[in-house]
């Protein structure tokens, strides 16, 4: 079975109220939402492509937020990968923190749209990864 590992970052605003982005995928997509992530390339560490993907699917670069590496979300799962033509990988899902600095204009290059969610846990948005990532976030922040 191949393997496959996707990075990403889970971005947080303070004003005007503390919430989180979602992507939204186009209609068809097998999932409503999303976060920005994507495959790791060969010679890039974790937070390198976590960075990289965002700032590719979001506009949002480093000099914009706060990274929190001391937050890393894990999931490993089974799926089917285009990379494999179809076939089942193991997928390993690596999601960081980061807090945005200033207010940004995204500019979307994967995605039909984007929309800020309060922060007001418990979340029940996605079940595979976003949910399980979220509880793991609410325990991890004290507010």
């Amino acid at each position: 079975m191949g393997k496959v590992k996707s990075c990403g970052v889970i971005v947080m605003r303070r004003q005007p109220q503390i919430s989180f982005l979602i992507m939204l995928n186009y209609p068809g997509s097998k999932y409503i939402y999303d976060l920005p992530k994507g495959h790791i390339e060969p010679g890039e560490d974790e937070v390198s492509c976590a960075l990289r993907e965002l700032s590719e699917e979001t506009g949002i670069t480093i000099n914009d937020i706060d990274l929190d590496v001391n937050f890393r979300y894990t999931d490993i799962y089974q799926t089917t990968s285009k990379l494999f033509k179809g076939e089942t990988v193991q997928k390993t899902l690596v999601i960081f923190l980061g807090w945005l600095k200033h207010k940004v204009d995204l500019k979307l290059t994967e995605h039909s749209g984007y929309k800020w969610i309060n922060w007001n846990p418990p979340h029940f948005i996605q079940e595979k990864t976003i949910n399980p990532l979220l509880s793991q976030l609410e325990k991890y922040l004290i507010f």
